[in-house]
């Protein structure tokens, strides 16, 4: 069994997807927040490796985590502290299992790529993380402890994430793979080739 958690910030206009409003509007980009959330939801559940737990910030009394909630998502609050804080309270949350941790930002996500890391874990890696182009990265899983030397102090949003932990990774001596390297929309670049993705799975759905 995999544990898996999916961060997410309540879908509030002016509050989401902040780089997106002067392209989409305060009110677009919070919808366009909402859509992405429901995707890692949805791609968490079908991947069917275990428990589903999405961390809430910055509470689970917003009224879509509460419609969630309702639906049968278990919603929990996210820690206090940096993104680093917040991801290692929530990989430590889990009992002594396998645990992904993935944002909402990555459209492309499929519950074949968690599968993918599932996997990694389950043959003996430490570690598992899914690199996205621009630096970060869209997944970490680990198989045991979260390793503080990983998420403190780390130049969260850089360009750099992704390459300094490869080099704590190495220092630390933890086994990692990289199954698979993805994209994130985060500005208003990432729209075409978001909708370019929406379309062809519109099309598939059809056919």
């Amino acid at each position: 069994m995999v544990h898996i958690a999916v961060f997410a910030r309540a879908p509030l206009p002016g509050q989401a997807k902040t780089r997106l409003i002067p392209a989409l509007g305060a009110a677009g980009a919070a919808r366009l927040h909402r859509r992405l959330v429901l995707h890692a939801l949805a791609a968490a559940r079908a991947a069917a490796l275990g428990p589903v737990t999405l961390w809430c910030a910055p509470d689970a009394g917003q009224r879509f985590f509460r419609a969630l909630a309702r639906r049968g998502v278990n919603c929990r609050v996210q820690a206090a502290g940096d993104l680093g804080a917040r991801m290692r309270a929530a990989l430590q949350a889990t009992p002594p299992a396998p645990t992904l941790l993935i944002g909402s930002d990555c459209p492309a996500l499929e519950p074949a790529h968690l599968h993918a890391a599932a996997d990694c874990l389950r043959r003996g890696d430490d570690a598992v993380f899914l690199p996205a182009e621009d630096g970060g990265y869209v997944l970490v899983g680990l198989a045991g402890e979260a390793p503080a030397a990983l998420f403190e102090d780390m130049p969260w949003g850089g360009d750099q994430v992704m390459a300094e932990t490869r080099v704590r990774l190495q220092a630390a001596g933890l086994r990692w793979s990289e199954p698979a390297r993805l994209w994130d929309v985060d500005r208003p670049g990432d729209l075409a080739r978001l909708a370019e993705l929406e379309a062809v799975r519109a099309e598939g759905a059809c056919t």
